[in-house]
């Protein structure tokens, strides 16, 4: 299975693709795609559109893993990085991809195994288990992070839809 993790963002999109299951996950690509902030709106949510469209068409996923957002606090951030998620989830309807959202507790225990790890644990667990030595971006890692959460969760939603 190939699947595409996004951690959204209006500035920074992190993407992440990895192929595989729960036992074994192979990286394909990962990417942070920046927008200007001098940039109007509209050119920046059609890049993020843009790109993300194109990467699809090249990996062709299965499924997409999105970090859930908890921004309550922020009105202005939460409002724009809610833009960046309707993009998101525009790009994956046209390509008629299914959306799994995973909030940042649930990736903890997917990878480190407990929902208290931080994120240097995080991170190193990413690259422990694709067999990178660095990744450069922590929204890139994070996207990741989501992709290899996904793929451990196959198993049990699996089982769940056979019963």
């Amino acid at each position: 299975m190939i699947v595409l993790g996004i951690d959204p963002g209006l500035a920074n999109l992190g993407i992440g693709i990895v192929e595989g299951d729960a036992r074994k996950a192979r990286h394909l690509h990962h990417v942070c795609v920046y927008t200007e902030s001098a940039w109007l709106m509209p050119r920046r949510l059609l890049y993020l559109h843009t790109e993300l469209t194109r990467l699809i068409e090249i990996y062709q996923p299965e499924a997409v893993a999105i970090e859930d957002q908890f921004l309550r606090r922020q009105a202005d951030v939460a409002f724009k990085v809610g833009q960046a998620v309707g993009v998101v989830q525009l790009a994956c309807a046209q390509m008629d991809l299914p959306i799994q959202a995973y909030g940042p507790m649930q990736v903890k225990q997917a990878l480190v195994g407990h929902g208290r790890a931080d994120k240097a644990q995080v991170q190193y667990m990413v690259k422990a288990s694709l067999g990178l030595r660095e990744i450069g971006s922590n929204h890139a890692a994070d996207a990741l992070a989501l992709a290899l959460t996904h793929l451990a969760q196959q198993p049990m939603r699996r089982a769940l839809a056979a019963t």
